[in-house]
């Protein structure tokens, strides 16, 4: 689409002089030519300009035409005649000219079938073209080209491209699947293969595009989701946009075929009985089946808790649907949450107000007490169009209670004395449905009503007369004033349906007003023969009424009346008469019907009911256009009800992937099952197993409570696939999968490395004696108060200072280090207290000879995770700054003071988290007790807390261990310190560079990392850098000063190259340092998050550019 506008603005812009210096080869024309020619023919000069150049052998004339003509496209005209010019193109080298081809292949394709079926071997070869955005718009035309006859070579193309590497082709693929379906709908079978494959992927950028294949193609197969449904649920925050709205479209549907009833009376809402449930799934049945209380399934609870943080969505459309669906899946009691989303929609634009006004209308009939509280953002605005005034009208109406009624009917004065005729009669009708609902008012709204009937306006008054009619109906008894009053005012009436309200009024009540009655009808037979039909009927009534009442007066009138309606010009009118003559004049034919006339045209009528014209539209779906229109549209799937019984929800649960146990023998061969006790105890092993599974995988995957934003979504595929896999597996095999998982999201050397660590924990064992090591793994931070910080702080500055030295003086501790086989006791410290400055070899060699024996060696080249050596290709310097940010100050904390740091160590808790370790002193001079983290905002943000700190002494302080879950967002981590007595808001903010953790590569393995990352995975820019950072020591200080990542050797000395990952989702992040002439330099980042790329490039260009 961006290609087109520019297409499009081109056109607008420099297309003209183009054409002049296009046309300068052939033969001039005069420009009074064209200016006698006029339009057309100018147009068609300017096509045959854009055939030679389609036709010319410079690329940049193709190029130049290929523009204009998707510019002409994109304003609507017809470019249909170039094609032939076009599609020889198909074949060019130039990708920007392809692309471009493409784009104009797929609007024509369809209508120029015979000359796209030549180049179809140029799109199969297309197909496998190295490019990705080649081989998407390659199967985009070939779907395009309807033809029977292809089919067998579209479904090939499919099923290749479904297995593509590239998640954008395999998008391409889901929207093949649609086109070819309604080609040819017998390849259903086989299309329901592919999206069954596709439904597996891990990719937000093709979650939304396969469940729309789904929904066109077998929207039935609801087995085909059961194992992707909490997956779906995982990434529903990441997916782009319009893809949300069919996913959440298709789990509410999914939904209400899974789940029971959240609306029953003895429902129970609590997180506990939900915990209870997943522990002891057998007792908990039993229960059910003796007292039947409601709990919630879990995965029910998940789908609401993942669509909640949508309803801060940019896009209306998905605000819309995340509104339906808590209105058809939430417990009544939670559904309020949409109402703020929706009223904030009322400040758009008015197509999209009228559809939210639409769906509110609905709601409140059912609620009233959800929008009450934001009554006045239903007040008609001047501005407003018809349709939405008396939409708000509507709303206004419904809300309606004893309460809020005079401010109502004060808010409906006003409008009644509207410009606008249609919205004040709505008004007036609005009136008289509120006088009907709440009875105290009758009386008032009759009274007001009555005295709209002087009103100039014909609509007005004629409007009343039928609302007064319907509430006098209700209670008739009191009301002959307000008869007398309208007969009064008949003669001044004109409106037809005002004037039959008023004859119907008097012959239906002709007892109550016997002296008025018959003089009306003296009038109306006067002026029968000029009346509307519909008066004429009413006339009719009156006359048949007042005969049987009140025979001596109006016999004769009768008898005038009826002979009239005898020879009127409408047939109804006529067969009327003869009807009504037959049932009141008595003659022999008609004995039997004479004696009931009274009971026919006298029975007493039930009121009629004033309600909503919105009261039946709840039997369709929220936000869908069935509703909109009240009817059912084509397409429309209806919402089944509530099964009684729940469906078994194991059908969900995904199986653990077998790679989970080839770690166990490996950890037992490196004799170390000691250490994973401390890391883990049995304790907290359970604890965590029943966290998981209570929370339904919703703390490792909730990504942003942002709303998302396309850019970020399509560039984020790949690392998406990863978290979501985590949170897949975490839900299912608890903490071994988590463990298996964190191997799988970081690079080979990390892992090395972390088995080479924990043989020395073991060791340095001892010297944490002190600490408390509690259920939550705390322990090896936690340790007496003043010899942890002290300790912290130690390795802190030693890191800062060996940072300084040059790395040859790097290279020789390490080989110090090497000959060394035990390990000095400054260095037990910083292991016990996982100071994990880097991911590299350097600073663990000394513990690395004893734990890799020869055995563990071969084990670990067997499962062939990196091509493990004595010497490592990748050296990072031992560079960790320790920048300590302040937390919370002394004067606001009430003498709690807080700082804190990133410590760059791998974090304990759990493999996706960035560690923190904050120091708490107590500044004042009594003792603080309890101190713990409380609320944290928003909710689903994922943060091990550290355990509470019973007592903390005047002027101590303590330094405790936390991870965060930034989901690779910058955005901060919001959460309430607490003490006994008090609560402080505190935020921590992460710099980009922090959400990263080094990865280690070879240069080829970077160069080819590289090729895949280019495109829109590419950020780059040229810099200028302080002369005193041009040395490549001051490079490696300044870059990992900034982030987090390891240096990568390089064989050429002006590239500098550094590799790592994210933590949250392991997406590779790589930079480079190209140095130029003048102290310039091109800085280059690849990685699938273009967000945190461009964040990143400004920090480092800043920190580059300072001396």
């Amino acid at each position: 689409m961006r290609i087109m506008s520019t297409g499009a603005l081109y056109n607008d812009q420099g297309g003209a002089e183009t054409a002049v210096e296009a046309g300068t080869e052939s033969a001039p024309t005069s420009s009074s030519t064209g200016a006698a020619f006029g339009l057309f023919s100018a147009d068609f000069k300017k096509n045959e300009d854009l055939k030679e150049m389609l036709e010319s052998n410079k690329e940049s004339h193709k190029l130049e035409a290929m523009k204009r003509v998707v510019g002409l496209i994109a304003k609507g005209k017809n470019a249909s005649e170039l094609f032939p010019a076009v599609v020889k193109n198909v074949a060019s080298k130039n990708i920007e000219l392809k692309k471009l081809v493409y784009v104009y292949l797929v609007r024509y394709a369809e209508e120029q079938q015979d000359l796209a079926l030549l180049s179809i071997s140029t799109f199969q070869r297309a197909l496998k073209d190295p490019n990705q955005f080649i081989r998407a718009s390659a199967l985009r035309v070939l779907s395009s080209i309807r033809v029977p006859i292809i089919v067998p070579i579209m479904m090939l193309a499919i099923k290749e491209a479904a297995a593509d590497l590239s998640p954008y082709v395999r998008k391409t693929s889901a929207h093949a699947i649609q086109k070819l379906y309604s080609l040819d709908a017998d390849q259903k079978e086989q299309l329901i293969e592919v999206i069954e494959k596709l439904l597996k992927d891990k990719s937000t950028l093709v979650a939304g595009s396969v469940v729309m294949a789904f929904e066109e193609v077998c929207p039935d197969r609801i087995d085909l989701i059961h194992k992707n449904y909490r997956k779906l649920c995982n990434l529903l925050v990441d997916v782009e946009e319009w893809g949300q709205v069919v996913i959440i479209s298709m789990l509410t549907r999914y939904a209400r075929t899974q789940f029971t009833s959240p609306w029953k009376e003895d429902a129970v809402f609590d997180e506990n009985n939900e915990k209870a449930f997943y522990d002891s799934d057998s007792e908990e049945k039993k229960g059910q089946t003796e007292s039947k209380p409601y709990i919630m399934d879990p995965d029910h609870r998940l789908l609401l808790r993942n669509t909640k943080p949508l309803l801060q969505s940019r896009n209306t459309a998905v605000v819309m649907s995340v509104a339906q669906l808590y209105w058809h899946l939430a417990p009544k009691h939670e559904v309020s949450i949409v109402t703020k989303s929706l009223v904030r929609l009322l400040r758009s634009h008015r197509e999209v107000q009228y559809i939210v006004l639409q769906n509110i209308a609905t709601m409140s009939i059912q609620r009233k007490g959800m929008f009450e509280p934001f009554m006045k953002s239903f007040y008609v605005r001047s501005t407003d169009a018809t349709h939405i005034k008396t939409l708000k009208l509507e709303i206004l109406t419904n809300l309606a209670n004893e309460a809020n009624i005079s401010t109502i009917l004060r808010e409906f004065q006003t409008y009644v004395k509207s410009q606008d005729k249609a919205f004040a009669a709505a008004t007036i009708q609005a009136i008289g449905r509120c006088a009907t609902n709440i009875s105290e008012v009758t009386d008032t709204c009759l009274n007001g009503l009555v005295l709209l009937l002087s009103n100039r306006d014909e609509t007005v008054v004629a409007e009343s007369v039928v609302v007064i009619k319907k509430l006098l109906q209700t209670q008739p008894t009191q009301h002959s004033e307000i008869i007398k009053h309208m007969a009064k005012l008949f003669d001044n009436i004109t409106v037809p349906m005002a004037r039959a309200s008023i004859l119907w009024l008097m012959g239906e009540y002709c007892e109550r007003v016997p002296k008025i009655a018959p003089d009306v009808l003296r009038k109306m037979a006067k002026t029968f023969t000029t009346e509307e039909d519909i008066v004429k009927l009413q006339t009719v009534n009156l006359a048949a009424k007042l005969y049987l009442t009140n025979s001596k007066q109006t016999k004769l009138l009768t008898q005038y009346i009826l002979n009239l309606g005898k020879y009127d010009q409408n047939y109804d009118i006529r067969d009327r008469t003869r009807f009504i003559r037959q049932l009141i004049v008595p003659n022999e034919k008609s004995g039997a019907l004479n004696k009931y006339a009274r009971r026919i045209l006298l029975a007493p009528k039930p009121a009629p009911v004033l309600e909503s014209a919105f009261k039946d539209r709840d039997r369709f779906q929220l936000g869908t256009l069935s509703h909109s229109l009240n009817i059912k549209a084509t397409g429309y799937q209806e919402l089944s009800d509530w099964p009684a019984v729940a469906p078994d929800q194991s059908v969900r649960n995904v199986e653990v992937i077998e790679p989970v146990k080839e770690w166990a023998p490996l950890v037992g061969k490196a004799k170390q099952p000691k250490s994973d006790d401390k890391f883990y105890s049995d304790e907290e092993e359970e604890k965590d197993e029943e966290e998981s599974e209570s929370s339904g995988s919703d703390d490792s995957s909730s990504s942003s409570s942002s709303s998302s934003s396309s850019s970020s979504e399509e560039s984020g595929s790949e690392s998406d696939e990863e978290s979501s896999e985590e949170s897949d597996k975490s839900f299912s095999s608890g903490r071994s999968s988590s463990e298996s998982e964190k191997s799988s999201s970081e690079s080979e050397s990390a892992k090395k490395q972390k088995k080479s660590k924990k043989t020395p924990q073991k060791k340095a064992k001892p010297a944490a004696v002190d600490s408390d090591s509690d259920e939550n793994g705390n322990g090896l931070v936690l340790q007496a108060s003043s010899s942890s910080a002290k300790s912290s702080s130690a390795s802190e500055t030693d890191s800062e200072d060996s940072s300084d030295s040059d790395s040859h003086s790097a290279q020789k501790k390490k080989t110090d280090a090497k000959s060394k086989p035990k390990v000095e006791v400054k260095s037990k410290k910083e292991v016990s207290l996982l100071d994990l400055d880097d991911f590299s070899p350097p600073p663990t060699n000394a513990p690395k000879s004893s734990v890799l024996s020869p055995s563990l060696f071969s084990d670990l080249e067997g499962l062939s995770l990196s091509n493990i050596s004595t010497t490592m290709p990748v050296t990072t310097p031992s560079f960790s700054p320790v920048k300590t940010y302040e937390l919370l100050h002394h004067m606001s904390g009430k003498g709690l003071a807080a700082k804190y740091h990133f410590p760059r160590q791998p974090c304990l808790y759990q493999p996706n988290m960035v560690a923190v370790q904050v120091i708490l002193t107590n500044c004042s001079d009594h003792s603080l007790e309890e101190i713990h983290i409380g609320d944290r905002s928003p909710a689903s943000l994922n943060i091990h807390c550290f355990n509470t700190i019973e007592r903390l002494e005047p002027e101590a302080s303590v330094t405790v261990s936390m991870g965060i879950d930034f989901s690779d967002s910058t955005q901060a981590a919001n959460f309430q310190l607490c003490t006994k007595t008090d609560q402080f808001s505190v935020s921590i903010q992460p710099a980009v560079g922090e959400l990263l953790m080094p990865s280690s590569m070879t240069e080829e393995e970077f160069c080819k990392d590289q090729g895949k990352l280019l495109g829109m995975n590419e950020t780059s820019a040229t810099i200028t850098m302080a002369t005193a950072n041009t040395s490549s020591l001051a490079i490696n200080k300044q870059l990992l000063s900034v982030a987090n990542v390891g240096v990568v050797s390089s064989s050429q000395n002006n590239i500098h190259r550094f590799a790592g990952r994210t933590v949250s989702s392991g997406a590779l992040v790589l930079v480079s340092l190209e140095l130029r002439e003048s102290s310039t330099a091109l800085l280059t980042i690849n990685t699938e998050k273009s967000i945190m790329a461009s964040m990143l490039l400004r920090d480092l260009k800043q920190a580059l550019a300072m001396a």
